[in-house]
């Protein structure tokens, strides 16, 4: 289960529900006697069944997977909405090795509003954005909402530059509800202008996530020789010599990295990095130990 779970074994799956359903199984599985708490409001936990305890409680789809008997626990009995917002400028494109950034942001995407509908029963729903609002599927638990959301993640092939302002800006409008709200996205803008644009979904009593999605290449550059390097969104082009990619590129990407993951922590929102290399099951268990020390 763990080799299916590497991302370049994922992408070698069609099905994008295929690919959520084996991420979300394959990590509920390995909880085992793990407390580990799920994302949204209403689950709490797994635990061993214990004689006595009502059987409707228990998780049977995991039973069935595991032979292991483990109810689920519930924090309150209102239901959690989880709403993603999914970048898809032409910057999301790159990859120096299956998946590429946009395909791993859609798995990741996937395998979270799989855990959220399918196994926590709660709203969810998503916003494709470049410079424009792309498409937006309103969050809900209607029958059929997840092959909603999953269709919406099919065409969100990336084109167009990054815009947080002003979609963003839209989606305000669009809170009704407080739950969850997750930014997938390289974020190829200044730390202060994506938290500028993204602290105003705090102001509902939402938590705020943002995913910081790069390639290995991007966060640890290769090179043997002079290389002119072109930017995917502008299309500007510039050469670069190894010396300045081991130095000043790394240097640079680092202060970045570190100055985002700041500002975003001081105004009280999450920020976690993930490369396009690292497992998907290891990133839910990451961030949902992330959501567990914060309660």
């Amino acid at each position: 289960m763990q080799r299916l779970l590497d991302p370049a074994v994922l992408a070698s799956i069609s099905s994008l529900d295929l690919i959520a359903k084996t991420v979300v199984d394959g990590f509920v599985s390995g909880l085992h006697r793990s407390p580990d708490f799920g994302f949204s409001q209403e689950f709490a936990e797994y635990r061993p069944y214990t004689q006595g305890d009502d059987l409707r409680h228990v998780d049977w789809n995991l039973f069935a997977r595991t032979e292991r008997c483990y109810l689920k626990r519930y924090e309150g009995e209102t239901n959690s909405q989880l709403m993603i917002l999914l970048d898809a400028s032409n910057s999301m494109q790159f990859g120096s090795r299956q998946p590429a950034k946009a395909d791993y942001a859609r798995y990741l995407a996937a395998s979270l509003f799989y855990m959220a509908v399918r196994n926590q029963r709660d709203a969810a729903g998503v916003i494709v954005f470049d410079d424009e609002v792309r498409d937006y599927v309103k969050p809900s638990t209607r029958q059929g909402q997840l092959a909603r959301l999953f269709a919406s993640l099919e065409r969100a092939e990336p084109h167009a530059r990054t815009d947080f302002a002003k979609p963003l800006t839209h989606f305000q409008s669009l809170l009704h509800r407080r739950g969850i709200v997750i930014v997938i996205s390289d974020f190829y803008e200044t730390p202060e202008a994506i938290v500028r644009a993204v602290e105003p979904l705090r102001f509902h009593g939402n938590d705020v996530v943002l995913f910081h999605v790069l390639d290995p290449q991007e966060l640890r550059p290769q090179m043997k020789g002079p290389a002119v390097l072109v930017d995917l969104e502008s299309g500007e082009k510039i050469e670069v010599v190894p010396e300045y990619v081991n130095s000043t590129y790394r240097e640079r990407l680092q202060e970045h990295i570190d100055q985002l993951s700041m500002r975003v922590r001081a105004v009280g929102m999450e920020y976690q990095l993930l490369a396009t290399d690292q497992p998907l099951d290891a990133v839910l268990r990451e961030y949902l130990s992330l959501r567990r020390t914060g309660r």
